[in-house]
């Protein structure tokens, strides 16, 4: 806030807004932070979830394919993820909070208090989206096991992509990543609150009402969006050839699935156990956070 600002209401508790602004990127930060650190437990099951989701297998098929190329490479692709998830926190709730407030100071009631949450977590996943394209693009390619010989290391990766076009090269899918993350995070920010008044209602503790709120949302947005997250898997997972555009990607996947909606939906059941547990406890910690800091 500008030092000559002509309103003393708004100077007076600028830095105080400030503060909690800053608050909000440190809680988001640290909470999903903590929700990450069991990706180095259960990051051999995001590789079968990607395999799933590239090569239309069984879970026994894809986990026989990981057992097979050994220790070493099961953990290739293991650092995106986890830089990812930290600073998508950091991020998401921050510039939610951020432009949640500023909303609210701007409107003078011509939005619904209501829809605001959502409507912030609609701007806070567009620049999620510009931010870690880049970021998924180089997991999943790091990720698939057809890579391992061309590529065989992060920096032979970031390098081929360098040369690439941006459309082609770190911004492959961003299309769909936008749509995916522009609805998720409006689906979490604008339920989370109200399911969890309705849980507290039960007589669950705050934190379990966070906790509870947090898994009931990512599952309903898991199952919901989980058809983009695989187009956007398959588009990302090969690194030069043939460039395709979203829809004739999107008709080749669902050629690919034998027009069947359960076979576009395999490694689905997992992506929503992960998501559930994921954001249970990111969303019960970030608001313990907030409610300590209140």
């Amino acid at each position: 806030m500008m030092a000559g600002s002509p309103d003393h209401k708004q100077e007076d508790g600028g830095d105080w807004n400030t503060i909690i602004r800053l608050q909000s990127y440190l809680h988001g930060g640290t909470s999903s932070l903590l929700s990450a650190l069991p990706t180095l437990f259960v990051f051999p099951v995001y590789k079968t979830i990607f395999r799933q989701q590239i090569l239309n297998t069984s879970v026994h098929h894809a986990v026989g394919q990981l057992y097979k190329e050994g220790p070493v490479k099961l953990y290739r692709g293991v650092v995106p993820p986890l830089l990812m998830r930290t600073l998508n926190g950091t991020l998401l709730f921050g510039l939610q909070d951020t432009l949640l407030r500023h909303l609210s100071l701007s409107t003078h009631n011509a939005t619904s208090a209501a829809a605001l949450p959502a409507l912030a977590g609609f701007g806070a996943g567009m620049v999620e989206a510009v931010v870690f394209t880049p970021f998924e693009r180089v997991q999943n390619v790091l990720q698939n096991g057809q890579n391992d010989r061309h590529l065989p290391s992060l920096r032979s990766v970031l390098m081929r992509l360098k040369v690439q076009r941006i459309s082609q090269g770190y911004y492959r899918a961003f299309l769909p990543i936008a749509a995916r993350n522009t609805l998720g995070s409006s689906l979490y920010f604008g339920l989370k609150g109200p399911v969890c008044v309705l849980v507290a209602g039960q007589g669950l503790s705050p934190m379990g009402s966070s906790f509870v709120s947090g898994t009931l949302t990512s599952m309903a947005i898991s199952l919901t969006l989980y058809p983009l997250s695989v187009l956007v898997a398959n588009m990302q997972a090969q690194v030069g050839g043939e460039v395709k555009g979203v829809m004739t990607c999107w008709r080749a996947l669902w050629k690919s699935r034998n027009h069947s909606v359960a076979l576009l939906y395999r490694g689905g059941t997992l992506v929503v156990l992960r998501s559930c547990i994921t954001w249970g406890i990111t969303t019960a910690i970030y608001d313990r956070q907030q409610q300590q800091s209140s």
